[in-house]
């Protein structure tokens, strides 16, 4: 028996093109440049640079070279693109640009990862071809952060299978040496103790440094969890001196690799999407230049497209598939400097929003002025989705007179304070850090603690809550931010 039934349903489906327009929204700058970059190569139609012909003819030049029989009073899309007036009112807009908009290449930066580094110091090292083949095989299994985790025997096992190469843990060790003593000091140990006696051992031998090795050697459990009173004890020593050698093993890098692309990742350079300055104590906000590329569409191509126009009639296929083809990249060169200038009206209406939101925090940069903001209240306040409000603000930055700043952090949830205010959980983070900074560091305050004297100053949060933002600030409990 068949039944029929009728429902209604509501289903948004996007198009591609309004699918490539919210991958253009959320790219940063940089990124953009690239994107435009590939588009230039793939589509011939379009060119970059303003169009600057300034013998224009008419307008209406095609339709006078058109006879009248040829005239026809349907619209056609295509005609946008005869016009020679191409010129988007955007790029005649002087304050879409910042201060310094001109378009500029940033060089690109070549690095060498630790295990490159690592075999850059082994070739200048005068070995047998065995134990230089020992310690290759052991860069690679060196990971990122510097450390070797494999054990011993099972890289032996490893070399006997994969390379037919048979060797005694002995020699293996006497490879890993030679590693240990390559830079960054601490690379290939095999756990943290490892790492800090390699690098106190390469250190100059004065009684800082001694006693610093004989802590980490025998007192690494104590130091762990600072257990002060224990180590004086057992050592001997003062406590002062204690302190002095807790100091100089701080200083020690607890991953090695990591300094090993430092140089690289301090030199990367972020590009501001935005600039916030303070005139006259008014906010005012400019957009990157390089968000505004200056784009056109071919002029070789709009007179192709008239050719096919007048001619009516295609004498070959070929000619057929070439007019397609030609279309076919106007439509997209004009669909993209069209994308182009809406993500650049969005990308600006939507920090205006955030900045007239946060006004009190970009006029004096302290976080306690920070509102709570979510991305709902910025989508209303546009009259946009909330999903393109998160694609401006994802991986995008915002110069201001206090410093740089990825967008995100302005937005964040809010909650009741003592007198029944809502205020932004930054706010609350940044009391809560402004507490641990002025502890007394003999005696540091416990989440318990920290959740007594937030509720006295009048924030009322539960130690769980204390613990979770402690956490995000990569702030350490208790125990283990206690000092001498």
């Amino acid at each position: 028996m068949l039944k029929q039934t009728l429902s209604q349903r509501l289903q948004q489906k996007l198009s591609p093109q309004q699918i490539q327009l919210m991958k253009l929204i959320q790219l940063p700058t940089q990124s953009l440049e690239d994107r435009i970059q590939e588009e230039l190569e793939v589509n011939p139609a379009l060119e970059e640079g303003i169009d600057r012909d300034d013998n224009k003819e008419p307008e209406n030049e095609w339709d006078q070279e058109i006879s009248p029989d040829q005239e026809s009073s349907e619209y056609d899309p295509m005609d946008d693109y005869m016009s020679d007036d191409d010129t988007p009112d955007y790029k005649l807009q002087s304050n879409n640009f910042s201060s310094d908009d001109e378009l500029y290449s940033v060089p690109v930066l070549v690095t060498k990862d630790l295990s490159d580094m690592l075999n850059d110091q082994l070739s200048m090292r005068s070995l047998s071809p065995q134990k230089e083949a020992l310690c290759k095989y052991i860069i690679g299994t060196i990971e990122d952060d510097g450390y070797m985790r494999r054990e011993l025997k099972d890289i032996i096992d490893d070399l006997a299978f994969s390379l037919g190469i048979i060797v005694e843990e002995s020699e293996l060790m006497q490879a890993l040496e030679i590693i240990q003593s390559m830079d960054p000091p601490g690379v290939g140990a095999r756990n943290l103790r490892e790492c800090l006696l390699i690098q106190i051992s390469q250190k100059s031998p004065n009684e800082i440094n001694k006693l610093s090795k004989r802590i980490v050697s025998e007192f690494f459990e104590e130091l762990s969890k600072r257990h002060f009173a224990k180590m004086t004890t057992a050592l001997g020593i003062e406590e002062r001196k204690l302190k002095e050698a807790i100091e100089e093993i701080s200083r020690l890098s607890p991953k090695p690799g990591n300094n090993a692309t430092l140089s690289a990742q301090n030199s990367q350079t972020i590009v501001p999407d935005y600039t916030i300055q303070i005139i006259d104590n008014k906010l005012e906000l400019q957009l990157n230049g390089r968000n505004a590329p200056e784009l056109n569409i071919s002029r070789e191509y709009k007179e192709m497209l008239s050719h096919y126009k007048k001619s009516k009639s295609f004498n070959s296929e070929k000619e057929k598939e070439a007019f397609a083809f030609v279309k076919q990249k106007l439509e997209a060169a004009k669909w993209f400097v069209d994308a182009i200038k809406q993500r650049q009206q969005t990308l600006i209406l939507t920090m205006s929003s955030i900045m007239r939101f946060q006004e009190e925090y970009f006029l004096t940069g302290d976080e306690k002025n920070l509102k709570p903001m979510i991305l709902k209240d910025i989508a209303e306040n546009i009259d946009m989705d909330i999903s393109t409000v998160s694609r401006v603000a994802s991986n995008k930055y915002v110069q201001t007179p206090f410093g740089t700043f990825l967008i995100k952090k302005f937005f964040s949830e809010s909650m009741l304070n003592s007198e029944g205010e809502e205020v932004s959980t930054r706010e609350i983070k940044k009391i809560l850090e402004e507490s641990i900074r002025d502890e007394e560091k003999r005696n540091p305050l416990t989440d318990d603690s920290l959740a007594k004297l937030l509720k006295k100053k009048g924030y009322p949060i539960a130690r769980r809550t204390i613990a979770k933002y402690r956490e995000q600030l990569n702030i350490p409990v208790a125990r283990l931010r206690k000092t001498l």
